[in-house]
């Protein structure tokens, strides 16, 4: 049964193809487009010339002012942290939550002795092996396909019948929290609280003020869309109260970013000039017990 966050999970990966036409791409993935169904590699393809990409651009930020980039800057800072953590050593495993095309696994030479197990919704993880396999001719060695609902299954049972051995993992939570409620959210926390030390999360939300209809960001279309019509967004949190939540099941927040971090840390030195959203933020967190 379709919820309708089953049907997201091509946006981000249209955004990550066409900036591969960029000069100083944000992330570079040549994988992106690989992935997609042929209409997306249509429409990835036609962007290669600059006026339809912009078009794209122009089209995307009447959604979200700042989304393009926000998406591409989340994406890329998932990496960075991911990779430093794997070249710290100690990290046995890698969960993807709510991987949907997510391409690291093909696309980052760090992880291709580590056993990643990718969690998504039943639809998404259907047209993620069929992706793979007609891409690769198969599944990634190292990647397992997990199959869950978020809001109705057990997480750590899940991962358990399908081989996850435990030990200190790296978590992505990439652009999930806002399609789950707060029980669901906690729920997967409970399941995180059990993690070995030193695991990391990253992890990204909505902004609660977005969520309540007290700030629109100039995306008032969004919310009108996503939260009051399609409820598809449900939870969110204020950029203050991350640190409490996380230490509520064991984890210690150590850097959150925004759109000014953002900005500093990958527009600027790429000479690129793009607006980031305000609505979602990205966090890294470590498990301490």
């Amino acid at each position: 049964m379709s919820t309708g966050a089953d049907r997201t999970a091509f946006g981000p990966m249209v955004i990550v193809a066409a900036d591969q036409h960029e000069a100083r791409p944000l992330v570079v993935d040549p994988w992106a487009r690989r992935l997609l169904p042929a209409s997306g590699r249509l429409a990835v393809a036609l962007t290669r010339y600059r006026p339809v990409r912009q078009a794209m651009i122009t089209a995307t930020e009447k959604r979200i002012p700042g989304l393009w980039a926000s998406m591409l800057c989340r994406k890329r800072y998932v990496d960075d942290v991911l990779v430093a953590a794997l070249d710290d050593g100690g990290i046995e495993a890698v969960v993807i939550l709510g991987a949907g095309f997510d391409t690291r696994a093909c696309r980052l030479p760090a992880l291709a002795e580590i056993p990643v197990f990718e969690v998504d919704l039943p639809a998404n993880i259907d047209r993620k092996r069929a992706a793979l396999t007609k891409a690769l001719g198969r599944v990634p060695d190292n990647v397992t396909l997990v199959p869950i609902d978020f809001e109705t299954q057990n997480l750590a049972d899940t991962l358990a019948q399908h081989g996850y051995p435990g030990g200190r993992t790296f978590f992505i939570w990439e652009a999930v929290t806002q399609y789950l409620t707060e029980d669901g959210v906690r729920r997967t926390l409970d399941v995180l609280a059990s993690a070995s030390a030193g695991s990391r999360l990253a992890f990204t939300y909505v902004r609660k003020d977005f969520l309540d209809g007290k700030q629109f960001y100039g995306a008032r279309a969004a919310y009108d869309d996503f939260v009051v019509k399609r409820r598809l967004w449900r939870f969110g949190l204020e950029p203050g109260d991350v640190a409490g939540l996380l230490a509520e099941y064991g984890w210690r927040e150590r850097e959150q970013l925004g759109p000014d971090e953002f900005t500093a840390r990958y527009l600027r030195p790429a000479g690129r000039e793009l607006p980031v959203s305000e609505i979602e933020r990205s966090v890294l967190a470590e498990f301490t017990g």
